[in-house]
């Protein structure tokens, strides 16, 4: 069953580090620009990204059903 899951998986962790480094750019714009703040859209992009490893984690699980 697991490998069923393996290409999805590994989509989902390209995504993710998509994800890691379009965050990493929006906090190198706003340091950049003199910001004292988190970008708005950092946050979102980060649970984001959160959501998709818990996603890949999950399908990393062997099915012990």
């Amino acid at each position: 069953m697991a490998g069923e899951f393996e290409d999805i998986r590994a989509r989902l962790e390209g995504i993710a580090e998509e994800l890691t480094d379009l965050a990493i750019s929006r906090l190198r714009d706003s340091i950049d620009a003199g910001g004292t703040e988190l970008p708005v859209d950092e946050k979102r992009i980060t649970r984001a990204r959160r959501a998709v490893e818990k996603a890949v984690h999950l399908l990393s699980e062997r099915d012990d059903f």
